[in-house]
């Protein structure tokens, strides 16, 4: 393989470490964390071993859904910094050999965007029909029963125009009709923009539901047993209408193509959904379309063998020329160690546990910050949130304010070290400052320094990195598979001690809470091996 296509691969089995810019280091004290702060931090995420870092939305927003708003596609919004602060983190991060991802976000824009503006005042202006615009029911109701994932209809009135305007997140956050060709040219070229600024790539927020049914048919009840005791009535739908259209292949044809225009970049998309995401993945990844796709399959509460087994598989067996992007933790759900606490003896074990068998996964791979440090979220009082989801559904869900509290670098320095501000966006508060990085830092044991030998381990490996996935048939709760000719993981998720079969002589590389004999392995509480296999 020549070195230009290695190059153009570099995603394949890549590590991404995500920052959520909010909260990861505020470089000018006014308790909100911006791109200086995160360039003055780049040594520490290359420290790690991983190979890109996805930016969550630093653009200029209103900051209804924290930047997931956004008002103007090719600019800072000034709370983070400038064009200049960008071009110098991108600048800095490639000189210490990492890749540059941004978040895109094009299913929806904020309000404030000038094209809404101009869309929202007639029926017959030059942005008329580059959002979603419908007439009103007879009886004045909305045209369907299509929901926010917000709450409530998914459809706001707008008096100017008479019609209804369709909104799958926030009222402040309008749907563009992909259905319209110049809407696709408009977002494309706003893409370009970044990709000739030099970023290696794009993570796409809810790449599935770029197209809705130009029908406006009605979505079904999702007839998932656990859907009618959800907190979120959106949950209850099968939306097989308001997203996952199939019109959606031909647009990332058209995004792959712009990529291709551009050496060694790439594309990984988020794809939410209660039945189909797994499918969808490996539609999205076939051909020349995106080159990872991720979705929250491995991001809720399941911590069993066979679902981790389940996923991996369906996904491989379903899309052999697909490839996906797994996860434990983002921005948008409670934090792996928190979730699955329940099956653990001890929160180090978990955290530690949990890197072992990610980062062994066949596949790309996203680490969220803080995870490292084996976070929890923070616990919030409903007068601290932010986030209008968790303020809508409170208390029975708390948002996503938890997981996205400022990044904890020193336990004896005001707010961790993130800011010197008085108030910081989030607190930091004492569980998530004793976790600090400066504590863990020289301490071999701890956490950080754990997945800095398992991603050291995963860069060094081919097995690891590249090797084919083959799982062993063990009972619950051991996980066990093969990576490669070489590597045999078996992981005991339980707080019980379990006995796995070996068959052959094996030479342990990473371990915890193990004793290996000839024919066995006896795991304690969270307990793993990654070893080599033994040719005796």
């Amino acid at each position: 393989m020549t070195e230009t296509a290695v190059d153009r691969d570099w995603w394949r089995g890549s590590v991404t470490y995500q920052v959520y810019p909010r909260s990861f280091m505020d470089s000018n004290d006014d308790g909100i964390g911006d791109l200086k702060g995160i360039t003055d931090r780049l040594d520490y995420i290359a420290s790690l071993g991983v190979d890109a870092i996805w930016l969550s939305p630093f653009f200029t927003s209103p900051m209804k859904d924290m930047g997931y708003d956004v008002s103007d596609y090719t600019d800072v919004d000034p709370v983070f910094g400038d064009l200049a602060d960008f071009d110098a983190l991108v600048a800095r991060a490639h000189e210490l050999g990492l890749k540059v991802i941004i978040d895109q976000v094009i299913s929806h824009s904020s309000d404030q965007h000038p094209f809404f503006e101009e869309s929202r005042s007639s029926r017959d202006n030059d942005k008329a029909d580059w959002y979603v615009w419908a007439d009103p029911r007879p009886d004045g109701t909305p045209p369907n029963n299509w929901l926010s994932i917000f709450g409530g209809s998914s459809w706001e009135w707008d008096t100017r125009r008479r019609q209804y305007y369709l909104h799958n997140f926030l009222k402040e956050q309008p749907d563009w009709n992909f259905h319209n060709p110049r809407v696709q040219d408009y977002l494309l070229d706003q893409m370009r923009f970044w990709l000739e600024r030099g970023v290696d790539g794009f993570r796409l927020d809810t790449v599935n539901f770029y197209f809705h049914d130009k029908l406006l048919r009605d979505n079904a009840a999702n007839p998932l047993p656990w859907a009618q005791d959800a907190v979120r009535p959106f949950e209850m739908q099968f939306c097989l209408f308001s997203k996952n259209q199939p019109e959606n292949l031909d647009f990332l044809e058209r995004l792959r193509a712009l990529m291709d225009e551009f050496d060694a970049r790439t594309t990984v998309g988020e794809v939410g959904d209660s039945h189909m995401a797994i499918r969808l993945m490996g539609e999205y990844t076939s051909g020349k379309r995106l080159h990872m796709a991720y979705s929250f399959e491995m991001l809720g509460p399941d911590f069993t063998a066979s679902h981790f087994r389940s996923r991996i598989q369906a996904f491989f067996s379903g899309a052999p020329d697909g490839w996906p992007c797994w996860a434990f933790s983002n921005h948008d759900v409670p934090r792996h160690v928190g979730r699955w606490l329940p099956h653990a003896a001890d929160q180090d074990d978990l955290a530690r546990q949990a890197a072992a068998m990610l980062l062994s996964f066949e596949g790309s791979v996203c680490l969220y910050q803080g995870e490292e440090l084996g976070q929890v979220d923070t616990e919030l009082t409903f007068e601290e949130l932010t986030d209008p989801d968790g303020i809508t559904f409170w208390p029975e869900y708390k948002g996503r304010d938890g997981c996205r509290t400022p990044m904890a670098w020193d336990s004896a320095a005001r707010n961790g070290g993130f800011s010197g501000a008085d108030t910081t966006w989030l607190p930091v508060k004492a569980p998530q400052q004793e976790r600090a990085a400066s504590v863990q830092e020289d301490d071999p044991d701890s956490v950080l320094n754990f997945y800095r030998r398992m991603l050291a381990l995963r860069k060094s490996e081919p097995d690891l990195r590249d090797g084919a996935i083959h799982f062993l048939d063990l009972p619950e709760p051991i996980l066990g598979y093969r990576r490669g000719e070489d590597f045999i993981c078996l992981f005991n998720l339980s707080a019980d001690e379990v006995v796995a079969p070996l068959n052959g002589r094996v030479l342990p590389v990473l371990t915890q809470a193990a004793d290996i004999f000839d024919d066995e392995v006896r795991l304690g509480p969270n307990g793993f091996v990654i070893a080599r296999m033994s040719g005796d």
